[in-house]
């Protein structure tokens, strides 16, 4: 048997986020997993309030797992976070979560394994929670079938970003994250299956996502729309997709950002989640 392979806990921080739901975040990724990380990249993505940074100051002095923390003076986006925390991740192995979702306690030991035998790119499903966890409003399935993600990623991104792990040499193989707000994670997931990332799906939710009151809202307008049509000229470009797929693209997925928010959200719920 091959030896267990240390792991990084890649975690932003900007300035909207809470120190509560950090401090959950947190605890529930570093001291309450069955197999943590042996570090933990914590970015600060530009000022931040003083209560959350007390609580990152906390954090970082009391965590049994070192912290190498990353501070940005201004704030760059998710993208350039990520790509700097990346950059200072001690492990090739590199695991994402968000400051305010929730992980089951074992799901680095569902997911790391399977990057050790040979993947690069590890998702699952995850449910979805508004204000608490056990108010579970969906689940976020993910397709486990490496082919079928390939064609999924098409058309759609066919892993859900705050659940992922994957390697670092894999994810800058591909150009990392680079600055393209909105929409950085999808952009460097196709990149990956068209570099030839060998990836893969967990059914199971290993993953608690909060959603609030703006998640609907932020899936449409314009200035989302104006980088659907960016990234969907980008893949056509380099030929991740046909003329075919483009349209269709254009059609569909350019078209949901338009819809009120009312039909968006049905829509959501019935074909994604």
């Amino acid at each position: 048997m091959s030896p267990r392979e240390q792991f990084s806990l890649l975690l932003p921080v900007y300035g909207r986020d809470d120190a509560a739901l950090l401090r959950e975040s947190f605890h529930s990724t570093v001291s309450a997993q069955t197999r943590p990380p042996a570090q933990v990249v914590l970015v600060r993505d530009g000022p931040i309030p003083e209560a959350l940074r007390r609580c990152v100051d906390e954090l970082a002095a009391t965590s049994a797992v070192p912290v190498a923390r990353v501070d940005l003076t201004r704030h760059r986006g998710l993208g350039v976070a990520l790509d700097a925390g990346l950059a200072a991740s001690d492990h090739d192995i590199v695991a994402r979560m968000d400051a305010d979702d929730v992980a089951v306690p074992h799901r680095f030991a569902r997911q790391v394994p399977l990057v050790e035998a040979g993947a690069d790119l590890v998702g699952s499903a995850m449910l979805e929670f508004e204000g608490d966890p056990t108010r579970v409003v969906g689940l976020r399935t993910a397709l486990v079938d490496e082919d079928r993600i390939a064609r999924r990623a098409r058309f759609h991104d066919p892993f859900n970003h705050p659940t992922v792990v994957y390697r670092r040499s894999a994810v800058l193989d591909a150009g990392g994250y680079g600055d393209f707000p909105l929409m950085e994670d999808y952009r460097l997931f196709a990149r990956m299956i068209a570099n030839g990332a060998r990836s893969t799906n967990l059914a199971e939710p290993l993953v608690y996502y909060r959603v609030d009151t703006g998640a609907y809202a932020r899936r449409g307008g314009f200035a989302l729309l104006r980088r659907e049509l960016q990234l969907q000229r980008e893949f056509r470009r380099h030929r991740f997709t046909n003329r075919a797929q483009f349209l269709r693209n254009v059609l569909v997925r350019c078209g949901y950002r338009l819809v009120p928010e009312r039909a968006r959200r049905a829509s959501y719920r019935r074909i994604i989640a």
